[in-house]
């Protein structure tokens, strides 16, 4: 269950102009990452110079959330058919019961229907780009009224399918961005920034263990994962210049990110090559990696879920991109009319809602994050535009 106390409404931040001036390009979202790049995992020594994690600097205070839409509100909004409720179909790209980034959205799902008295959402998940079109065509033709499509790199159908489909409310949880398109709504997040904050928080962990050596274990190179890499890299060296972190991919084919039995042996050879910390970024391998580190002593970070401190897994940490606290939001910010369909909403990073979260922290540790942070919050200008090359090289532009 995610944590509702995590939950803000917050403001949209300047990041995607910042990032296209950086990247010298036009276009405020990166392209839509259906295809794999076509680089080699970057280089550890690509990582800028290391400067001063910015422990001084306050992170950016958290906002309440306003108050949930009525149930009627929300019939009046979404209830395309005119059966009196809302039906919720949702479109995963992994497993619906990974524990992770799938999960998250499917449980929002479930409990939004609950709690407004609304049938249960129908979700189809497993989805791999090739069948995208079958399935969410199907699922669109199942008398949905809001069909929740949770990852870019199964949206490229959707153009013709929001044209085949105009009556329901098409919603899009791309986190690295899509076509803008006149009956799609979607929500962003920018990577580059989610990960500095996760490289510092590592590099905290990292500097009270002793240790410097870490593990990425991601899939299969596609330009988001590089993205994500590259600025954790960026994170951790600017804590200590001497700290490493390898790339490993594990997928057997494109968007494999639940391969358990790959995930858990880079694990182990990561281990025997001295790593101390691995950074899970999974979708149904992640559980298997986060039980195993726990298990050898290994510091782990999970990928997504908002509730990473409150599981089973003795995880140390988590960067928090969660799929259900983003649609929660969004979902209030189309009845208030600040999110419609043909735009899209870039959420900020700032505490509370993503980015880096450290289980049982130090003070020091932090410190050190809540200045990553702050850093974010004050626009500092190296730092974007550091980050805004990051993500121009990953997506190529």
């Amino acid at each position: 269950m995610k944590s509702r106390k995590l939950i803000r409404v917050l403001a949209v931040p300047m990041a995607l102009a910042l990032v296209a001036a950086a990247c010298g390009d036009d276009d405020d979202e990166p392209a839509a990452t259906d295809a794999p790049a076509e680089t080699d995992a970057p280089a550890e020594t690509d990582a800028p110079a290391a400067t001063d994690a910015p422990a001084a600097t306050d992170a950016p205070a958290e906002t309440e959330a306003p108050p949930e839409p009525e149930t009627d509100v929300l019939i009046t909004t979404f209830d395309a058919n005119g059966d009196g409720t809302v039906t919720i179909g949702v479109a995963a790209a992994g497993p619906r019961d990974d524990n992770g980034y799938y999960q998250s959205l499917v449980n929002f799902a479930e409990e939004f229907s609950a709690e407004n008295g609304f049938a249960d959402p129908i979700v189809s998940d497993n989805i791999g780009p090739a069948e995208a079109a079958q399935s969410l065509s199907d699922l669109a033709q199942q008398g949905v009224d809001i069909l929740m499509v949770g990852a870019s790199e199964i949206a490229e159908p959707l153009p013709d399918l929001t044209e085949e489909f105009p009556d329901i409310f098409w919603y899009c949880n791309c986190g690295a961005g899509f076509q803008e398109l006149p009956g799609l709504a979607q929500a962003t997040d920018w990577g580059a920034a989610i990960h500095y904050t996760a490289g510092v928080g590592m590099g905290a962990v990292l500097q009270e263990q002793g240790g410097s050596s870490a593990v990425f274990i991601g899939c299969c190179d596609i330009n988001f994962e590089q993205e994500a890499y590259e600025a954790t890299l960026y994170g951790l060296k600017s804590v200590d210049e001497s700290f490493t972190m390898e790339y490993v991919g594990t997928g057997d084919f494109e968007f494999d990110f639940d391969n358990s039995a790959n995930a858990t042996a880079a694990l182990t050879n990561a281990q025997a090559n001295g790593a101390t910390l691995a950074y899970a970024y999974l979708g149904g391998a992640l559980d298997p990696v986060g039980q195993q580190g726990s298990d050898e002593g290994i510091a782990v970070f999970a990928a997504g879920p908002a509730d990473v401190c409150d599981r089973a897994i003795a995880w140390t940490g988590g960067i928090v991109f969660d799929g259900g606290v983003y649609a929660e939001q969004a979902l209030r910010l189309i009845v208030d009319g600040q999110l419609e369909e043909g735009s899209t909403f870039q959420f900020p990073t700032e505490p509370g809602l993503n980015g880096v979260v450290l289980c049982d922290a130090s003070a020091e540790s932090t410190a050190l994050v809540d200045g990553s942070f702050g850093l974010l919050a004050s626009f500092d200008e190296d730092l974007y535009n550091d980050l805004g090359a990051i993500s121009g090289a990953a997506y190529g532009g």
